[in-house]
């Protein structure tokens, strides 16, 4: 647990002094201008719960991908990781901590989207399951930082994680029904975006935002759960491959 907490303090330390870092949090108000203009040029004000939920879970998976996946290989390019791994304590637990934390951070677009609604917009979107909406956000923030642990370590391994970034973005955004809801995809895309979490989550906040009852919602809640251990547990042990292999070809760190 202290590495745990070390590692989350460390990154708060590094996005400090890091502006980079906040470059998703500060261009999500942003999209949510342009989500929220859209739907209501559009006349279609029973839209607005998804032009504000849209933009905060861009920004949740964009910081996944910017700075959690990352997190490992930046640590390589700058000399750390090869003494980070020397020492007595776990490395991958650090990590973990360190991807958590980020992920709260994340959790600020939830609150701009809200407040760009409200200031710019004169729209006060209720939220009628308090309940139900709170769970759906730690349970996305759970399984988004089991996500970042396994896209943490494939970054590491593969040659160019850059080119896996650009092409891990707007992809998930469609099967992760971040914009469209995954019922009004093509029926063969639909099975694939079962294994993605983010679809999960976008359908349970939705459905937290509708005056009926949310149906399921611990099941629902549980799989996303659940698709977060998975990421988690994959990218634990692939790390820990992933390090061995480092090691033995005397490839930590560049040359």
């Amino acid at each position: 647990m202290r590495e745990l907490v070390a590692g989350a303090w460390f990154q708060v330390a590094v996005m400090r002094r890091n502006r980079h870092y906040w470059l998703e949090i500060l261009t999500n108000p942003l999209l949510a201008v342009v989500f929220i203009a859209i739907v209501r040029d559009a006349g279609r004000p029973d839209l607005l719960g998804h032009a504000v939920l849209a933009p905060a879970l861009m920004g949740v998976w964009r910081m996944a991908l910017g700075v959690s996946g990352e997190t490992i290989e930046s640590d390589r390019f700058f000399g750390v990781l090869e003494p980070a791994l020397t020492t007595g304590g776990s490395y991958a637990t650090a990590t973990v901590g360190r991807i958590a934390a980020v992920t709260l951070i994340s959790l600020i677009a939830f609150a701009e989207s809200w407040l760009v609604a409200w200031a710019l917009f004169g729209v006060v979107v209720p939220i009628p399951h308090p309940i139900a909406f709170t769970l759906a956000v730690l349970t996305t923030a759970i399984a988004a930082t089991g996500t970042s642990v396994l896209m943490a370590t494939v970054f590491t391994a593969a040659r160019s994680a850059r080119t896996f970034q650009n092409s891990l973005s707007y992809p998930f955004y469609v099967l992760g029904g971040v914009i469209v809801p995954v019922s009004l995809l093509p029926e063969w895309v639909q099975p694939i975006t079962r294994i993605v979490f983010l679809s999960w989550s976008s359908d349970l906040l939705r459905a937290s935002l509708q005056p009926v009852p949310v149906d399921d919602l611990w099941l629902r809640a549980a799989v996303i759960v659940g698709l977060g251990v998975a990421g988690f547990l994959g990218g634990s042990w692939l790390m820990h491959r992933v390090f061995a292999r480092l090691k033995r070809l005397g490839t930590v760190k560049y040359a």
